[in-house]
């Protein structure tokens, strides 16, 4: 998973805001128990190094395309579904970023990466502030305005 993270996360970080400073992780921990062992993924965004989302900790219990059950967490988890809609989010002619609803977004990531895109212009900013539906939106827009 190390390769593919790394070059994916170099790609959304070439669309990030100059002197934002906005990270994206993602790190996958091994978890041994009597009854075997896995890998518990977790992916996070850390705005001046505030985490401001995290997954799974924000979304323990909600449903999800690969975790129905949220029972059988961490032996199925959404890691790969996170990864596609970021590599979906890459992809994403810049003159369709603000009007491309990502149906598969179940964890409000591409609000976050659009507030940090460098694609979306300040003046499209308050647009997108009035309608973030979370604080983690809110904080990186204002960040973005402080610095740009």
């Amino acid at each position: 998973m190390a390769r593919p993270w790394s070059k994916l996360q170099k790609e959304i970080y070439q669309l990030r805001a100059e002197d934002l400073d906005l990270q994206i992780q993602c790190r996958v921990y091994r978890m041994k128990s009597q009854r075997g062992s896995t890998d518990c993924p977790r992916y996070w965004v850390a705005l001046n190094k505030e985490v401001v989302w995290d997954y799974p900790k924000d979304f323990a219990g909600t449903n999800s395309p690969e975790r129905e059950d949220p029972e059988h967490y961490p032996y199925l988890n959404d890691i790969s579904a996170i990864s596609s809609l970021i590599r979906d989010y890459i992809d994403t002619p810049r003159n369709e970023l603000l009007s491309k609803k990502f149906e598969n977004d179940y964890w409000g990531l591409t609000d976050i990466l659009r507030a940090s895109d460098r694609r979306i212009g300040s003046r499209r900013l308050s647009e997108l502030y009035a309608n973030a539906a979370t604080t983690a939106v809110k904080k990186v827009i204002t960040a973005r305005l402080k610095t740009g």
